[in-house]
């Protein structure tokens, strides 16, 4: 008993006995977030997905960036003294005026000049025991053999940012043994990118900075000219993104030696860059470390913002350095449970809502609005929410027989299907309330998208007491019956129409969804045929053609609409040209004025077109639009700066933490409570009390 209490004692002045964090990390400025699976890349001319992204952004500096604050968003400087000089060439080289037509412009030239004093972060592939000695670029088998991680290597110095880096990095874009997933895109726009690739299939990786793009070329040492073909004027918004960041030639010089692969040392694991953050532990199977680099330039918060920016506190950190933390630790959590506890008391800064926890932290108002639930109000947890840049969509290939063509009865049909298959509904059951029904191609935040009356699909939808509401199904039935197939029944067979829905959703979770579905469809009287496919046979139903209806969704790559309406352009089509068109729609109106609208500067102009390209999808119904997705983030109160936008991909540097008030929170949600222990001890003494008593009964009458 005596040793019992000596443990309630001492034990009292402990709390927080949960903490998955050492103690050294108290009081420090670090934002604690999580990470599911190890990204499979971090060299930024291979990675393309948003879990690679969220690594590499921080580490990696394109010239141009979005601007944090603003929306819709507008690019601005990065690494980039200014926006780029941008001039129009004609056939023979010959400077072009500005209000040249898309026919005379055979070349655009971009001039980017970038911010002298910029470094890379500390590397030992930059190393040297004196000008042009590397230290680390012909490693010997005994140097091989002592070295497990980067951090073997003792002397890590840094260099300049130059011009060549970036036009480096474009080499590696074209480098056919790197397979950037870009390569094929920018050969149809960068001059000499296909000749490039072709004359450096032998090329070792060694020599490539020595070989010559035609297109690309360092002016002088801060400067660097890209030359593409015709007039793009979207491709201002690539220079925003990780496939242009620099990258130094002697990183493939340093990674390319044998041996070093086999120890995971390679650029995938340890990426070198000039951004606020350096990769300082990647553990995959535990923790991935973001440090701060001690060599970043200087880069300040914005000064201005949108409306209502100041009063949500977004700009009380306006001009002041960047980044605002020294280090960002991201914990492997595989079930999405655990996360969410840790959440709650405290130990990440931020989350995500799954499905599972979604009643636990929102519930809806009467009027549709998303609310924090009580417990999460008395957390003081915000809510942030925006709408994606992106789009889920049921489309029908065109090319079918029945649902495809542009003539009246198949259009008529589409248009049918469009009203009866309610997205609100399904947004409701199936996400949780986390979208927009979709009007037309266009979500919020891109240029063109037009909100309110002027914005709604006339086809599906009425405009009534300020908002849409979809239109009753009697009208579908009155198009369907139009479309020759009154009540769903098929004149050619007597039946109900059968249709096919093509979908890879076979599991036993999908049931529900895939039931749905199929109602929707009944409400006309048509049956709907799920037929559930493997991924692989799935795509090459899409590939041929044998698909007829079935489900898809885009992600914007950058915020034009050009980057949504090419997804219906004629000559993309899925089948025959392998484009990105899956339902293969082809309208020569829309096509030609597509043609217009892609390379033309947004203003009213432009947006008559789109206006046009929109009434002609709703009219044509290639796709039933479906939603626009919603992000919903939790934050604790301590969590400052954060603006949800899909698009800006380097937000880590923008965000504060309040380390005093955090401390606070988890002090107070995570005291540890003994008394159960201690109750638990003193029951178990009282009932083993009797039996201590028998026994020296017992004893006693033997001794006796």
């Amino acid at each position: 008993m005596l040793t019992l209490s000596v443990f309630i004692m001492t034990a009292c002045d402990i709390s927080q006995l949960n903490n998955p964090y050492p103690e050294a990390d108290h009081g420090q400025s670090i934002l604690y977030s999580s990470f599911a699976e190890r990204p499979k890349h971090l060299d930024p001319a291979v990675a393309y997905s948003s879990d690679e992204y969220g690594f590499i952004c921080q580490i990696y500096e394109p010239p141009l960036q979005y601007h944090y604050l603003k929306r819709p968003y507008q690019l601005q400087p990065l690494t980039a003294a200014e926006m780029p000089e941008v001039r129009y060439l004609d056939k023979q080289g010959n400077a072009l005026a500005e209000t040249a037509s898309d026919t005379e412009v055979a070349f655009s030239e971009y001039l980017i000049s970038i911010k002298p004093g910029i470094e890379f972060q500390p590397h030992p592939a930059f190393s040297q025991s004196e000008p042009g000695r590397y230290l680390y670029h012909a490693l010997s088998k005994e140097q091989l053999a002592a070295i497990d991680t980067l951090a073997d290597l003792p002397v890590q110095q840094s260099r300049s940012l130059t011009a060549e880096d970036y036009v480096y990095q474009i080499k590696r874009l074209a480098y056919a043994k790197i397979q950037s997933p870009i390569a094929e895109l920018m050969a149809g726009y960068i001059d000499g990118f296909s000749e490039f690739t072709r004359q450096t299939a032998a090329v070792d990786i060694a020599d490539l900075k020595n070989q010559n793009l035609r297109g690309v070329e360092a002016v002088n040492e801060h400067a660097y000219r890209i030359r593409i073909k015709g007039k793009y004027p979207q491709f201002e918004y690539w220079l925003a993104m990780p496939f242009f960041a620099p990258m130094p030639w002697e990183a493939d010089a340093f990674y390319d030696q044998p041996g070093l692969k086999n120890k995971n040392i390679t650029l995938d694991w340890f990426p070198i860059g000039t951004g606020p953050f350096w990769l300082k532990e990647n553990n995959p199977n535990r923790r991935m470390v973001l440090a701060k680099n001690p060599h970043y330039h200087a880069d300040f918060y914005p000064t201005d913002g949108d409306p209502g920016d100041k009063e949500a506190g977004l700009l009380n950190d306006a001009g002041k350095l960047l980044p605002f933390v020294d280090k960002v630790v991201y914990t492997l959590e595989k079930e999405t449970i655990p996360y969410w506890a840790k959440f709650l008391q405290g130990y990440y800064d931020a989350s995500g809502i799954a499905s599972d926890s979604f009643d636990q932290a929102v519930q809806f108002s009467g009027s549709g609005d998303p609310l924090l639930t009580p417990m999460m109000r008395d957390k003081q947890i915000q809510l942030h929410t925006s709408v994606a840049t992106s789009i889920f969509y049921m489309g029908f290939n065109m090319l079918d027989p029945v649902l495809g063509g542009a003539g009246e009865a198949s259009r008529k049909l589409r248009q049918a299907i469009a009203i009866a298959v309610d997205y609100e509904e399904f947004i409701a059951i199936f996400a949780n309330g986390r979208g927009l029904a979709a009007q037309g191609a266009l979500p919020p935040g891109i240029f063109g998208y037009r909100d309110g009356a002027a914005g709604i699909n006339p086809v599906v939808y009425d405009w009534l007491n300020g908002k849409p509401q979809r239109k009753a199904i009697e009208k579908a039935r009155q198009l369907l019956a139009e479309a020759g197939y009154p009540n769903g029944i098929d004149p050619k067979t007597g039946q109900a129409l059968l249709l096919y829905f093509d979908t890879t959703a076979t599991g036993s979770d999908d049931k529900a969804l895939m039931n749905w579905y199929r109602k929707q469809f009944e409400k006309l009287g048509i049956q709907l045929v799920i037929r559930g496919t493997d991924y692989n046979r799935f795509q090459e139903k899409m590939r041929t053609g044998a698909a007829q209806i079935f489900v898809w969704g885009w992600n914007a790559d950058y915020p034009d609409p050009e980057n949504f309406f090419f997804l219906l352009y004629g000559p993309n089509s899925k089948v025959g040209q392998g484009g990105e068109n899956a339902g293969n729609y082809a309208n020569p109106e829309f096509d030609r004025l597509f043609e217009k609208m892609r390379n033309m500067d947004n203003g009213p102009e432009r947006q008559i077109i789109i206006d046009r390209m929109q009434d002609i999808l709703r009219r044509d119904a290639p796709w039933l639009f479906g939603y626009y997705p919603k992000d919903f983030a939790l934050l604790h109160s301590w969590y400052q700066n954060l603006k949800p936008a899909r698009m800006i991909n380097n937000r880590l540097k923008y965000s504060r933490v309040d380390t005093d008030l955090r401390e606070q929170k988890r002090q107070e949600w995570n005291q540890a409570e003994f008394w159960p222990l201690l109750l638990g001890f003193v029951l178990l003494a009282v009932a083993f009390l009797p039996a201590v008593k028998a026994y020296r009964r017992r004893q006693q009458e033997t001794q006796s």
